[in-house]
């Protein structure tokens, strides 16, 4: 933990009651992708968007798109009182896509 080589002895659970603490005075946003652990990022002035690969998990911002707005809200509430919408990306990042076509491009044979 980065926390504990700038700052020596640190709980993990202080670690995340600060953290706790950031997001609620709106330092700091908290997101977690689907199967994701939980990241903090400190752009939380702006409604954007993430990308994430599906090959190493790499989180990237994203803009909205002008005049393109995504559906966040819903056609029907069904009880719920909402306070929160997300929209994110899945897909494979350029380092992934590199890689991929690096490793399974065929091998040439000279006969």
């Amino acid at each position: 933990m980065a926390v504990r080589q700038n700052l020596g002895s640190v709980s993990t659970q202080a670690v995340y009651d600060v953290l706790r603490a950031c997001v609620n005075a709106g330092l700091v946003r908290r997101i977690e992708p689907a199967g994701s652990s939980a990241r903090y990022e400190t752009r939380t002035g702006d409604n954007h968007h993430h990308l994430v690969c599906r090959v190493c998990g790499r989180v990237a911002d994203v803009d909205c798109a002008v005049g393109e707005a995504p559906c966040l809200e819903p056609s029907d509430l069904a009880g719920f009182a909402i306070d929160e919408a997300e929209v994110v990306y899945w897909g494979v990042c350029a380092d992934c896509q590199h890689d991929s076509a690096t490793t399974t491009r065929p091998q040439s044979s000279t006969i």
